[in-house]
């Protein structure tokens, strides 16, 4: 993907994507610039997760938690299984890792 967009950049370089999915980019980072849903997707990064073990490992509420990953789950960043009472928490897909992995990597040069 990122080896055609750059082709895609160098045969047409005044040409930006539609202005719609440029607002859709600027709303799926802006969902990653609140510390908590960071936080919250490090701790799902290696696996699956409930949210009362997410709320130990973070030291937060559980209502605190849950508002997140609503977020979350609402931009398709998390999603969720359930088990009983319980519902256990993971990364969408490898995108999701792919974006936490290049920012971590980004800021830690």
């Amino acid at each position: 993907m990122v080896q055609d967009l750059n082709e895609k950049q160098k045969s047409r370089k005044h040409e930006l994507p539609p202005e719609e999915l440029l607002q859709d980019l600027g709303d799926l980072f802006k969902i990653f610039g609140d510390t908590t849903r960071i936080r919250i997707m490090f701790a799902l990064y290696e696996g699956e997760m409930s949210v009362s073990a997410i709320s130990e490992l973070l030291n937060m509420t559980q209502p605190a938690i849950s508002h997140q990953l609503k977020t979350l789950k609402a931009a398709n960043l998390v999603s969720g299984r359930r088990q009983g009472k319980e519902i256990y928490y993971h990364l969408s897909d490898e995108h999701v890792k792919s974006i936490i992995a290049a920012g971590y990597e980004h800021i830690i040069e």
